[in-house]
């Protein structure tokens, strides 16, 4: 579980509650989920990797396992149609979710047989019959698989009569995502990525103000002060915030530094802790330490800790004034020219952070310099024809200069082909186009993930469990995604494969490159607008759930994740 008031968390292999009674909640209709093609596809891809593992299962057993596989895969024919209904058809709707519920079930079924069939293979053939043995007994906490199978098996029975009646029909939802065409698609994805990086993203039209602010950073007056900067979410603080940080004149100017996220949800001693980690490093004492303290003590400790020392920490996306009012006491004016930078979306946080601080409000970019984003991250556009030219102007310019809107705009254009593609985004764009004649991010956002593969979209959401802001290695998120099966299997590596989807992700814009090494990132994260799309979209498909410690909430539809 992370830091922050609630979080979003991989929810444990807890065995007890895994196989639980009936999930549906009949006081509580669903919200559709809307891509359960993704979660078919992985339950089928579990069920025929137990078979292949299981080789000593029984013939009956093995029988139904295989009935289950093929029956989802028929039924997953006839997903996207359903999927393009759902949103007219409230009955479509709870069809949808049936499937995808279905799906998660046998997934949590299989592994519950595998581990607890698994648990006496250091001691022998018969410590694994003995184990197959518990797990089938009746009275105990799992339930009999056969007989499970057996449930799943009427429930599919039942939703194909529905699916009749509610005239949903078959299309081939896999069409170009065969094993024949695995190859083809590694190979795509494993070419070198071209991405815009923070610098490239931070100087289109901004240079006056990274100018202005390092001199605000830098000049001579030795009282503590802040720096905010405000405007709404895409407009880039948070990259604008990070370039100073990481400016070579900051890092000389100040020997002490630190970076902390605050978000909407927050707990004041979490975020104290995380600061002073930040200057102490994640020594097992210092850790042990933190833990026996009070809010009081860790205020204390560290004003102790900044209070000889030039320091500069940035608080980065902050909603309340309260947030920065229970921090601010921790941090000394020692009269050596330290310093705070705060974002926020909110203008009042903003002022009222520092009577004599500095205050700026970032803008949006003009058309030019809209266009001149757009080209960079499409690298191919000095060579359109003047139809998809004049296509994209108009996209762009219905961005109304939202630098994220723009490159995301710009990744999802850089897989279309053609004028027809291009008019197809532009045509679903202007369906929900306001009255002020802007396009929403959220619509670009949406579009663009579903635009993705159906293995892209679990590795995206992925990216939801972890929490706002975190920087994650690069091989530490492949490893993750090969252990939790999103990974097809085919004639090429596994870490391969994963490479080219993190690759076609940052392509997409949908994951930024937060470090790099010999001109290969090593390090990722997600947008907060994008980690925010992450988690609506898994919680609409149960792919995880968010932990309120106050109600110690968690649904049991949710799918299991690893620990990482």
């Amino acid at each position: 579980m992370s830091e922050q008031g609630k979080w979003q968390v991989q929810i444990a292999r807890n065995l007890n509650d895994l196989l639980g009674n009936d999930r549906a909640d009949q006081d509580h209709p669903p919200q559709p989920p809307l891509m359960a093609d993704a979660f078919v596809s992985f339950a089928v891809q579990k069920l025929g990797d137990f078979l292949i593992q299981q080789v000593s299962l029984r013939k009956n057993l093995r029988d139904e396992v295989t009935w289950l596989r093929n029956e989802l895969l028929f039924m997953q024919s006839f997903l996207r149609d359903a999927e393009r209904k759902q949103y007219g058809d409230q009955r479509v709707q709870q069809w949808v979710f049936e499937i995808n519920s279905i799906a998660n079930d046998a997934v949590a079924i299989l592994e519950t047989y595998s581990f607890e069939a698994g648990k006496g293979d250091d001691d022998g053939f018969a410590s694994r019959l003995k184990a197959c043995a518990y797990i089938c007994r009746k009275e105990k906490k799992f339930y009999n698989v056969a007989k499970e199978i057996q449930s799943l098996k009427q429930r599919i029975m039942d939703i194909s009569r529905k699916r009749e009646t509610y005239g949903i029909t078959n299309i081939n939802s896999n069409a170009g995502e065969g094993p024949s065409n695995q190859s083809v698609l590694v190979r795509t994805l494993r070419r070198t990525t071209s991405y815009v990086d923070d610098q490239d993203y931070i100087f289109v039209g901004l240079q006056d103000v990274v100018r202005t602010l390092l001199d605000e950073l830098l000049k001579e007056e030795t009282r503590r002060s802040v720096v905010s900067i405000y405007g709404m979410g895409g407009l880039g603080k948070t990259t604008l915030a990070r370039n100073l940080y990481n400016s070579p004149n900051i890092v000389n100017s100040f020997p002490t530094r630190a970076w902390i996220c605050v978000s909407q949800e927050y707990n004041t001693m979490d975020l104290l802790r995380n600061i002073i980690k930040s200057i102490q490093g994640y020594t097992k004492e210092t850790l042990d330490l933190l833990e026996g303290m009070t809010e009081r003590d860790l205020e204390i400790y560290l004003r102790d800790l900044l209070k000889e020392h030039k320091y500069l920490v940035v608080v980065d996306d902050v909603w309340q004034r309260e947030a920065w009012e229970s921090l601010k006491r921790a941090f000394p004016d020692g009269k050596n020219g330290s310093r705070v930078i705060i974002t926020t979306r909110k203008e009042d946080v903003a002022e009222r952070a520092d009577n004599r601080g500095f205050v700026h409000k970032l803008r949006f970019l003009s058309q030019e310099e809209s266009w001149d984003l757009f080209s960079r991250k499409l690298l191919d556009v000095r060579t359109m024809v003047p139809e998809l030219e004049s296509l994209a102007k108009d996209m762009v310019e219905k961005c109304r200069g939202l630098p994220l809107a723009i490159v995301v705009l710009s990744g999802l254009l850089s897989h279309k082909k053609g004028l027809n593609e291009w008019q197809k985004v532009k045509d679903h764009l202007w369906k929900n186009i306001k009255e002020d004649k802007s396009i929403e991010i959220s619509n670009i956002l949406s579009l663009s993930y579903n635009d993705l593969s159906t293995a892209l979209k679990q590795c995206f959401l992925y990216f939801g469990i972890f929490p706002q802001d975190q920087v994650l290695g690069a091989n530490n998120i492949i490893r993750l995604w090969m252990a939790e099966g999103f990974i097809p299997r085919g004639e090429e590596r596994m870490e391969d494969v994963a490479e080219g989807f993190l690759n076609e992700l940052i392509r997409r814009s949908l994951v930024q490159v937060a470090k790099t090494y010999w001109e290969r990132f090593t390090e990722c994260r997600v947008h907060d607008l994008l980690h925010d799309l992450a988690i609506q979209k898994a919680l609409e498909v149960n792919f995880f759930d968010i932990y309120d410690p106050r109600s110690h909430s968690i649904s049991s539809l949710c799918i299991r994740h690893v620990d990482s």
